[in-house]
């Protein structure tokens, strides 16, 4: 049995794919401590997983704001230490990285410790911390197609982000009646990831009536952050009928949730992209503007060219309720986005990486020394 450091804290993105890891590992007989950021997502995050240890990291995101420059450094040097510490606490056998601030301290420290480091990014743009960090690490994980050049290719390999094991397709029906939406009616979700996004909670509510004219139930997930308190409103179709609108800051029913929809609006964070894929769900798509490298334009472009929905960039989401009302309705289309969303989900990306972590963290059998001859 090995034990492993897997440092996934700051956002729903790193997060998710830590625990799905975490997951795996355990089930395969492995101990594992986990380390998230002092943010209030990660400890909404964590609360179904009360069985994983968990570990606060100090640490702040990189910006080049001076006075947030200056934090991001003195936090990170009170994250290193912290590192120093744990790691010389717990002797772990593999230290496992899924990106952002939470990750430097405890890669540097594995590295200085010489215990092997993996990196694992999921954004089809590598973020600062992958591409500083890796080329002290053992193995990084990439995309299918992404290199970097800092990175020797021995120690890449290609594969998607892992999923947790509670995020699969489940019924419509069954999925609708859990979050008490009615299974005969269209859903259309709204979710900007596990930060919420303001411009798709503003959009949404401006076209309520529209959408509940149509017949269209809408479920947006607004964000913890975004000090919107949950509501459910009914509305009325244009035959006078009864239909719901809810709005809830943080949803931990992701299965149930995409499940649930014909159609989901979303950011395009790779970890909703790969639940997403995983619940078979077709997405119209609204890359962040203002992510770091534009990396969610980059992963929008991938989902839209591998057929998994479409991609509406945010200064024209003006128009985005006509995208919505011509492909919620169109069942060819549906159909065929989630045909192209079963294909693309056919890696087990978990299973391949257990296997290479496991291999990482084994030492080579050592050769049986030559017998020594005896005298004549």
């Amino acid at each position: 049995m090995s034990r492993f450091l897997i440092s996934c804290g700051g956002t729903g993105g790193h997060l998710s794919p830590g625990i799905s890891l975490a997951e795996g590992l355990v089930a395969r007989g492995h101990s594992v401590t986990l380390l998230i950021s002092q943010k209030k997502v990660d400890a909404r995050l964590i609360e179904k997983y009360p069985h994983f240890e968990f570990r606060r990291v100090p640490g702040t995101g990189f910006s080049w704001s001076p006075i947030k420059f200056v934090r991001c450094v003195v936090t990170q040097v009170r994250g290193f230490l912290f590192c120093l510490k744990l790691v010389k606490e717990l002797r772990p056998d593999g230290i496992v990285g899924f990106g952002g601030f939470t990750s430097a301290g405890v890669a540097l420290t594995g590295w200085l410790r010489g215990v092997p480091v993996a990196l694992h990014e999921s954004n089809r743009v590598p973020g600062l911390a992958i591409r500083v960090l890796g080329r002290l690490a053992t193995r990084v994980y990439l995309p299918a197609g992404i290199r970097l050049a800092s990175v020797h290719s021995a120690a890449t390999r290609h594969g998607g982000m892992p999923v947790r094991k509670e995020i699969q397709r489940l019924p419509q029906a069954a999925a609708r009646a859990a979050l008490g939406l009615d299974p005969n009616q269209q859903v259309l979700v709204v979710f900007g990831g596990s930060q919420g996004a303001g411009p798709l909670n503003d959009w949404v509510r401006g076209k309520l009536a529209l959408f509940a004219a149509e017949g269209i139930q809408v479920y947006c997930v607004t964000g913890l952050d975004k000090g919107v308190a949950a509501e459910s409103r009914e509305l009325k179709t244009k035959t006078g009928a009864p239909i719901r609108a809810v709005f809830t800051p943080f949803c931990d029913q992701i299965a149930e949730l995409l499940s649930a929809a014909d159609l989901v609006v979303s950011r395009a964070g790779a970890g909703t992209i790969a639940e997403l894929i995983r619940c078979v769900t077709p997405a119209i798509l609204i890359p962040y503007p203002h992510a770091a490298d534009d990396h969610q334009r980059a992963n929008a472009a991938f989902f839209e060219r591998q057929g998994g929905g479409l991609v509406v960039e945010q200064a024209f989401i003006a128009a985005l309720h006509a995208e919505v009302l011509d492909t919620i309705f169109n069942d060819w289309l549906l159909r065929k986005f989630r045909a192209n969303l079963e294909r693309m989900d056919r890696e087990n990306s978990l299973e391949v990486m257990l296997g290479d972590l496991e291999e990482i963290v084994t030492p080579p059998p050592t050769a049986p020394s030559a017998p020594v001859p005896s005298a004549a």
